[in-house]
């Protein structure tokens, strides 16, 4: 069973950053690729991006040139460097974790098997 932690969320104004975290207890991290998460008010749980187990990266075209996904192994930790932040970037973000091929980089919620409680994130315009 791996449990999953995040924080770093908060108030931001428009065009400000934030870096979320995400602390990984109770598997083996290596065997898990990773994801951020986020889900608005009213809204379905969108993928950000993903970082698999070999750290090759993806995300998604509202991430891409502003977002930063990042995996520390010895820590088993998972980060997400936030830049340029829009009001639209406004929701819930969670971390999850899936296991997967050392490459992969699944991008449907279905695929994670643990989830995090989230953290909030509200940019201000």
């Amino acid at each position: 069973q791996v449990r999953l932690a995040e924080s770093g969320g908060g108030l931001v104004q428009a065009g400000g950053s934030l870096k979320l975290s995400c602390a990984a207890s109770g598997g083996t991290f290596t065997d898990y690729a990773m994801a951020w998460f986020r889900q608005a008010p009213g809204k379905e749980r969108d993928t950000v991006a993903v970082v698999s187990r070999a750290g090759t990266t993806d995300y998604t075209e509202s991430a891409a040139g502003r977002f930063t996904i990042s995996r520390d192994n010895g820590a088993s930790t998972v980060s997400l460097q936030m830049n340029r932040l829009r009001p639209e970037d406004t929701a819930m973000y969670y971390c999850a974790a899936g296991r997967s091929i050392m490459t992969g980089t699944p991008q449907s919620p279905i695929f994670y098997s643990f989830w995090g409680q989230g953290t909030q994130v509200t940019v201000s315009s």
